[in-house]
């Protein structure tokens, strides 16, 4: 159980690790590194979003004492967001984790490729109204983020 245990803090403590230094990815390397370890995909979704409780939340405080957040982005993301992410928890649950650990490993790519072309391009854009599509992706995000 301890050796578990420690295997558990060392993915979580590199994860965020990973997290800190570029501000996100702490799911995507928490989740690819207990995969390849051979945990079954609702497992390692359940245990780094039972981390990401904290995490996150630590976090969200943070970016709210800066003033660091803008809230008419936060409705249109949190809600679609709350509801994806509830349905693919769901789905993961009612899956062989056989079945869906291929897709799972596939969306881990693509999300660490995107995730390395955006650290690298030199242009940030910034935008004061949320767009249309703002609340799809906030529904896609919480599904796929709680699938993979």
């Amino acid at each position: 159980m301890w050796d578990e245990f420690i295997l558990f803090v060392a993915v979580g403590f590199t994860a965020q690790l990973v997290d800190g230094a570029i501000g996100m990815a702490y799911g995507l390397s928490g989740t690819t590194v207990m995969l390849s370890l051979g945990f079954p995909p609702a497992t390692a979704s359940a245990s780094v979003h039972a981390a990401e409780v904290f995490t996150t939340g630590i976090s969200g405080l943070s970016h709210w004492r800066f003033g660091n957040i803008a809230w008419s982005f936060v409705w249109y993301l949190a809600v679609p967001g709350m509801l994806g992410g509830a349905v693919g928890a769901y789905l993961l649950t009612t899956l062989p984790g056989d079945a869906i650990a291929p897709f799972v490993s596939v969306y881990l790519l693509l999300m660490g490729v995107w995730i390395l072309w955006k650290a690298l391009r030199s242009e940030r854009p910034v935008g004061a109204e949320p767009p249309r599509w703002i609340a799809p992706l906030g529904l896609g995000g919480g599904f796929l983020d709680a699938i993979g």
